[in-house]
């Protein structure tokens, strides 16, 4: 009966990894928000860590990168969604510091806003981008001095 049940929800923790990658914790919570014992919870993670379909160092480097590429936000944003994924903070601070400095990522998503932006008024243009800006995380200093660095193109 236990192999049964651990069979059962090994082959749901695949089908629950086959649609992106997740950290331990996720699977875990995952386990727990389906009402699974603790102890076979971890059993199974252990055997998904020892054939390596689950990895925390690879799921960060993942996250992060899809982050930084795909749906931009802030480092401070992308450190607190991985804390909360269960990822250590020493390894989040190691990962990030590899990537593109938050002040180049926000320059971007604004030259990339303003195209959109022809015809909307000088002080309109600043305002959204300043909202734009600060729902993706970006602190006021980064925001200020983005919106100061390309004041020319937002005439």
């Amino acid at each position: 009966m236990t192999s049964d049940l651990f069979a059962k929800n090994y082959n749901r923790a695949l089908r629950f990894l086959s649609f992106r990658p997740r950290s331990k914790k996720e699977i875990f919570d995952y386990f727990l928000k389906k009402e699974i014992n603790e102890r076979l919870a971890e059993e199974i993670i252990q055997k998904l860590e020892k054939e390596k379909f689950v990895n925390d160092d690879e799921f960060a480097k993942w996250f992060i990168e899809s982050r930084v590429t795909s749906r931009p936000k802030s480092h401070r944003v992308i450190k607190m969604e991985l804390k909360h994924k269960g990822i250590d903070v020493d390894k989040i601070e190691t990962l990030l510091a590899n990537t593109t400095d938050d002040a180049v990522l926000a320059k971007k998503l604004v030259e990339k806003k303003l195209r959109v932006m022809k015809n909307v008024p000088i002080e309109k243009k600043k305002e959204r981008l300043v909202r734009y800006l600060s729902t993706r995380g970006f602190d006021w200093s980064t925001i200020r001095s983005v919106i100061d660095e390309v004041g020319a193109e937002i005439v």
